[in-house]
């Protein structure tokens, strides 16, 4: 018998890259659920931003394995706006703008 051979990659469940999903519900109020994916085990953080610059929250900073995580960002007590969801995972930085509605 001959061997068979195909071109077609086997399907696998991993993650191939660092991806920062969009936040859901976008606009919100006052939490919404950020969700990201991690191709490889990695020291990870995930920030929001004010459009200033100013940091004001830190919802996960350690050491992460592979796959999907999710983080819930409540903005209670911040003002409506636009804010900045930065994802730094290594060297990878992903970023994404939400919405706060009051």
């Amino acid at each position: 018998m001959l061997p068979v051979s195909t071109s077609i990659p086997p399907k696998t469940d991993q993650p191939t890259s660092v991806v920062l999903h969009q936040n859901y519900p976008n606009p919100f109020n006052p939490s919404t659920q950020i969700r990201w994916t991690l191709d490889t085990a990695r020291q990870t953080r995930l920030s929001v931003h004010d459009l200033l610059g100013r940091e004001v929250a830190v919802l996960a900073n350690g050491v992460m394995p592979a796959g999907s995580h999710q983080a819930v960002f409540d903005g209670a007590g911040l003002a409506s706006g636009i804010y900045l969801v930065r994802l730094q995972a290594d060297g990878t930085v992903r970023t994404l703008r939400i919405t706060l509605m009051k």
